[in-house]
Parts: structure tokens; C-alpha cells; sequence
């Protein structure tokens, strides 16, 4: 018999926790609208009392998400509680996710609590929560490290106060697949089916996906993940890897997701480009090396059958195959249905300003691939709404030349130029940049990438500025490197005003689960 494991997304809470992975409300609604599309089954759309800007960003994914559950973190206090409640209200499916630390060195050394004080406090979270909503996950902080008998005396406590699901974080990676999955199934047969049980694993000894799926054959009935992997530390398990393995090995696992593969590879993307943290070459499923063959003797096997170094059909999550699709002759109509297939829709007004973008490339590039595509509705749809845009940019650089840039930006009506010098052209740009807005930012991250191959390649920047301890990242996409470079830098600065604008208030520390 096939089990369908639930998927809990958490990369817009726990996610967004990786240093430098700041998201503007904006981009969570895109997002969210992605993971949607996507199949997940419940979204964590933040922690509500952490900051006005997430209490309004978890208020807006509730209104806008109608298929998949949408769940608020809050620690075991009436404050929390009453927050993520309120911003919940306009969610169609919501879920209180209810946390409280129980292991004996959070006890001992950040709550200052005796367990029978932790029960207590655990037991009237779930009591609150459930006099206005009945769908209550509570985790028990540290799970992997507490004692397995006062664990099981906690979720029976919470169990028989209402909750419906019990998770089980490894909050600082801690546990090895042998004995969480024993825990797991220590759990799953002293409790039966009165609660559900879910894993929330933490990758700091490159153990999370192992240990999820673990926890599945032990009999867990939901995982919490993130899109590629991001989160606190060394991030969390990666939804992306969960899900195909389940489908690749479904033999072995008899168990499959509510999660549509095809859009994996969009999905990755998206939340690459959005938080600014790049994947890994070698990342599993979603890797820019996922489907790339080196050896010899593997391209040989390839050319003959895909099969014999390919488990994975690239088709499968959604990757792009063809090539050559269009170019600088391209009607608006082609351009439309070429984007329809790659499974964008756009209203008119809109088709008008991509097509705009399109001939620009078009004219830069013979040949316009679907992975140009891809990168250019990327950057035509990012929801940042600019404080600054570019309205003109001029380098000189060479052999015995001093470089100097001159950079003209506009910010509502207002229209300002500056001319700097710098060690390269990039820098005198990002120099020139700081003087129109007066920001003192310092680039601590720099990374370019080819999004196609070609002498006329269309480049990716990216990058992380530091402004007062604070990294934030920026993308940019152009086949001009520098120019990519200088939108990457303007980016980054107007996510951190953004970020400015967004944060006014009081905040409060996000947890790790």
C-alpha cells in the first residue's frame, strides 16, 4: 500500500533564516505562489510577533494562497499566539505551528524550567490555540536531544490537549538515521494514530534528507523541508531531494508525494534568485551538474542510452531541453506561446513590457535559448519594486587607464548622475552608486555565471553587499558582464531599503526549530 507523505514547506520561515537570504514581501508572495504551483501541502509563512513586516507578509500569503494550508510559527505564549492567530484569519486552510524547547540543556540553559513547568506551558499553548482554531502542530524544540521518555510525556500531553500533529525537530542536526528513525518509530508505536507525526531535520552533519527519510520508514507522516536546502546554519533537508527520491525509489519506499516534479526546477530557481543564495554546482536533482556528463566512458553510455548514467530524466523536474527557439525576428505571438509552454501566462500590458526585454536580448544575442528565457522572466517579474533604477551607465577601463565610471539613477521623478573612479569598472560603478545614494555599502560576495554557453552567453551575477553587519543579497542578468554587475550592485541596495522600509518597529529574534 502507497503512503502519501505530507510536505511541510518551510523555506519563507526557517528559509529565509540563512544569512544574506532576506525577502522583500514582495518576493515571499512570489514565492509562495510558486510553491503552490509547486504541490506542497503546507506553507510556513513566517513568525508573526517577530516584526510587523512579517506579521503583514504572513497575512498576505494567507489571502493569497487558496489550495494548500498555510501555517504560522509562535512560541507557547499568549502574545505569539495571538498574533499568528490574527494573521491567520484570512487564511482558507490555516495551521498554528506551536513550539517549546524540551531538551535538558535548553531546560537547563536558556528557559531555567523543570520539565513539569515545560508540560504546563506546552499543554495551555495548545488549549489557547484551540479555543479559535483547531489544526495545532507542536514541536517540541531540541526533540533529538531530549529524553526519549519525557519527549513521549510531552506529546501525549499536547495530544491530549488537541494537537493534531506532532513534529519532531533535530534542530541542530544532531541525530544520525539509525537512531532517529528508532525515535521516530519509539514515538509512532507508543502514540498509534491518535497524532500525526512530522520531522523538521537540520543539516549541520549533511544528515537531514537521510534522516527524513528515516523518519518515513519508521512511520512518520510528514517532513518539513525547504527548496534547495536553505535555512538556518547548514540548512535544512531539501525538499527537491525528498521528493524525487521518493518517486525514483518509489519501489523501495512505497511512499509518494502530493508534490508536482516538473516543477522542481522553477521552483529552485525562483528561490535562488530571490534570496540571492546560489546552488551548488553539485547539488542533487537541481545542480547546474545534475545532467552534465564529463568521462568518456559516461558520455559514450549516454549517446546510447540516457539509462546507463541517469536515473533522473532532466524533463522530469522541469529542466529545459530545447535550444535555439527564437530570435531578433520574433514576433510578440511566438514569443507568447513559447512562454506558455515553458508554463508562464502573462496579461496583456505585461506580454508588451517582456516582449520589450525579449528584443532587447534578441538583438544582443543570435539565438535565444529557453534558459535565456527563463533568466529573463526571472529578472522581468522579480517582484522588487525599485527604489532606484538605472537609467544610464558608462565605463572606461584598459591598459594604462584609469577606470572610471559614470552612472545616472532615478528614484521616483528625480533623476541623479555621478562619476567615481575605482580598481576596475564594476567598482568605480558600485562607488558611483554609493554617492548618488548614500549608502556606505561593501561587497563581500561576488560570483558570475554563464546562464548559456556561446561567446554571446547570457551572464548572472551574483552578490552579497554588507551594509552595518547586515548582508544582503542582488542579482542581475545581462550579456554585457559588467553591466550584469552594476544591476546585481543596484539590486542588492535597493533590497536593503526596501528591507528599511519594511522592518519599522520592534523585532523579535526568529527561532531554529
Amino acid at each position: 500500500m502507497v503512503r502519501t507523505i505530507k510536505i511541510f514547506d518551510t523555506t519563507l520561515r526557517d528559509g529565509e533564516q540563512s544569512p544574506g537570504a532576506s525577502l522583500t514581501p514582495e518576493a515571499k508572495l512570489l514565492v509562495a505562489r510558486q510553491l503552490e504551483k509547486l504541490g506542497v501541502d503546507i506553507i510556513e509563512a513566517g513568525f508573526p510577533i517577530s516584526s510587523p513586516g512579517d506579521f503583514n507578509s504572513v497575512q498576505a500569503v494567507a489571502r493569497l494562497v487558496k489550495k494548500c494550508e498555510v501555517a504560522a510559527l509562535a512560541r507557547a505564549l499568549p502574545k505569539d499566539i495571538e498574533a499568528a492567530l490574527r494573521a491567520l484569519e484570512s487564511a482558507r486552510k490555516p495551521r498554528l505551528h506551536l513550539f517549546l524547547a524540551t531538551s535538558e540543556i535548553h531546560r537547563r540553559y536558556k528557559l531555567g524550567k523543570a520539565k513539569s513547568e515545560i508540560v504546563r506551558l506546552a499543554v495551555n499553548a495548545v488549549k489557547q490555540a484551540r479555543q479559535t482554531l483547531d489544526n495545532i502542530e507542536f514541536s517540541p524544540e531540541d526533540a533529538s536531544r531530549t529524553e526519549p521518555e519525557f519527549l513521549l510525556e510531552v506529546a501525549q500531553a499536547v495530544a491530549a490537549a488537541g494537537a493534531r500533529t506532532l513534529n519532531i525537530p533535530d534542530t541542530v542536526g544532531y541525530a544520525v538515521p539509525e537512531e532517529f528513525g528508532a525515535l521516530i518509530a519509539f514515538l509512532r508505536q507508543r502514540l498509534g494514530r491518535e497524532i500525526a507525526i512530522s520531522v523538521h531535520c537540520h543539516n549541520d552533519l549533511g544528515l537531514s534528507v537521510a534522516n527524513s527519510l528515516a523518519a518515513i520508514a519508521a512511520g512518520a507522516d510528514q517532513v518539513e523541508a525547504t527548496v534547495n536546502g536553505i535555512g538556518e546554519r547548514a540548512g535544512n533537508a531539501s525538499l527537491e531531494e525528498i521528493a524525487v527520491t521518493l518517486h525514483i525509489r518509489r519501489d523501495y519506499w512505497k511512499c509518494r508525494t502530493n508534490i508536482k516534479l516538473s516543477e522542481l526546477y522553477r521552483a529552485s530557481r525562483l528561490v535562488s534568485i530571490q534570496t540571492g543564495l546560489v546552488v551548488q554546482r553539485n547539488k542533487a536533482v537541481v545542480g547546474a551538474n545534475a545532467f552534465k556528463h564529463e568521462a568518456g566512458i559516461h558520455q559514450d553510455g549516454i549517446l546510447k542510452d540516457r539509462r546507463t548514467y541517469e536515473i533522473i530524466e532532466p524533463s522530469l523536474i522541469g529542466v529545459p531541453e530545447s535550444e535555439l527557439v527564437l530570435g531578433k525576428h520574433s514576433g510578440r505571438h511566438a514569443l507568447n506561446a513559447r512562454l506558455v509552454k515553458l508554463g508562464y501566462r502573462f496579461r496583456e500590458d505585461e506580454l508588451v513590457r517582456i516582449f520589450e526585454r525579449f528584443k532587447d536580448l534578441a538583438d544582443k544575442k543570435k539565438e535565444v535559448t529557453d534558459a535565456d528565457l527563463m533568466a529573463l522572466m526571472e529578472e522581468t517579474i522579480a517582484p522588487l519594486s525599485e527604489t532606484y533604477t538605472l537609467e544610464y551607465l558608462s565605463t572606461v577601463a584598459g591598459t594604462n587607464t584609469i577606470p572610471m565610471a559614470t552612472v545616472r539613477l532615478k528614484k521616483g521623478g528625480e533623476t541623479s548622475q555621478a562619476i567615481s573612479n575605482g580598481d576596475g569598472p564594476v567598482d568605480a560603478a558600485c562607488k558611483a552608486i554609493d554617492q548618488i545614494t548614500g549608502l556606505k555599502a561593501r561587497l563581500s560576495n561576488y560570483r558570475i555565471n554563464a546562464v548559456t554557453g556561446g561567446r554571446d552567453a547570457l551572464g548572472e551575477v551574483t552578490l552579497l553587499i554588507n551594509v552595518e553587519g547586515r548582508e544582503i543579497p542582488g542579482r542581475g542578468v545581462s550579456t554585457d558582464i559588467v553591466e550584469a554587475s552594476v544591476k546585481a550592485y543596484l539590486n542588492a541596495v535597493n533590497r536593503y531599503f526596501q528591507h528599511q522600509a519594511g522592518s519599522a518597529g520592534e523585532e523579535t529574534e526568529t527561532p531554529s526549530l
